[in-house]
C-alpha cells in the first residue's frame, strides 16, 4: 500500500485556505460559508466540501453553531507566515498610554501581514457580545492604534470610563456600537456621552 495523502493539498483546496488566510488577515474572522460562495461563484453545498476536506487534512477548524465559525489551524510550509511580536496590555484607558511599560503584560506572534502599518496592541476579550465575528470570550484581539474609525469597523472603545469592543455604526448623526450577540442591544452614544475611539480591531487569536 502507499503512503496516506491526508494531510496533502491539492490546488483547489489551496486557492480556498489562501483565500480565507487573506480574508482573515485583512478583517480579523473568518469568513461566512455565503461569502465564500460569492467569492468563488459556486454553492453553498460545494463550499462546506472544500471547508470539510481541508477540516480533514488538518488545516482548518469548526466550531460549531457560529456562521464564522472556521479557524486557520496551520498553513503549508510553502504559506507559513512571517511572524513579529505583538505587546498584549493590561488595560485600556483615555487617559493613559496604552503601551506604558507598566501595562504591557506579555508579547503574542502576529502574522505580519496583519500588523503592516501603524503602532498595534493585544487585548484580552471578556464576554459574549462579540461572538457573531467569531470573537470570543478569552480570545486575544489585535488592535491598531487610531483614533478615528469608519461606519462598520470593529473598534476597541471607552465610552464614560469603561472599555467595550463593538462595531461601530455611523448613520446621519447617530452614533451606535453594536454587539455581535443577537441577544444583545446596541449602545447609542449621545451628545453628552464621552467616547474615546481606542483602536481598531484587525486580528484575533483563540484561547
Amino acid at each position: 500500500m502507499g503512503k496516506s495523502k491526508t494531510g496533502k493539498i491539492t490546488p483547489l483546496q489551496r486557492d480556498t485556505l489562501n483565500e480565507i488566510c487573506r480574508y482573515v488577515d485583512a478583517k480579523g474572522y473568518p469568513p461566512t460559508v455565503k461569502e465564500l460562495s460569492v467569492i468563488f461563484g459556486i454553492s453553498h453545498s460545494s463550499v462546506h466540501e472544500r471547508i470539510n476536506q481541508l477540516v480533514r487534512k488538518g488545516y482548518l477548524k469548526r466550531e460549531g453553531g457560529r456562521a464564522r465559525g472556521l479557524t486557520v489551524a496551520k498553513r503549508p510550509k510553502d504559506m507559513a507566515a512571517d511572524l513579529v511580536a505583538v505587546a498584549v496590555v493590561r488595560t485600556i484607558s483615555a487617559n493613559e498610554p496604552v503601551l506604558a511599560k507598566e501595562n504591557i503584560i506579555g508579547e503574542v506572534l502576529v502574522d505580519a501581514a496583519t500588523v503592516k502599518s501603524g503602532e498595534f496592541f493585544a487585548l484580552r476579550v471578556s464576554g459574549d457580545s462579540m461572538t457573531g465575528a467569531g470573537i470570543n470570550d478569552g480570545d486575544l484581539i489585535i488592535v491598531r492604534r487610531q483614533q478615528l474609525a469608519e461606519n462598520g469597523d470593529i473598534v476597541v472603545a471607552v465610552l464614560n470610563g469603561e472599555t467595550t469592543v463593538k462595531r461601530l455604526r455611523l448613520e446621519d448623526r447617530r452614533i451606535e456600537l453594536v454587539p455581535e450577540n443577537p441577544g444583545l442591544a446596541p449602545v447609542k452614544v449621545r451628545p453628552k456621552d464621552d467616547l474615546r475611539i481606542m483602536g481598531k480591531v484587525v486580528g484575533r487569536k483563540h484561547k
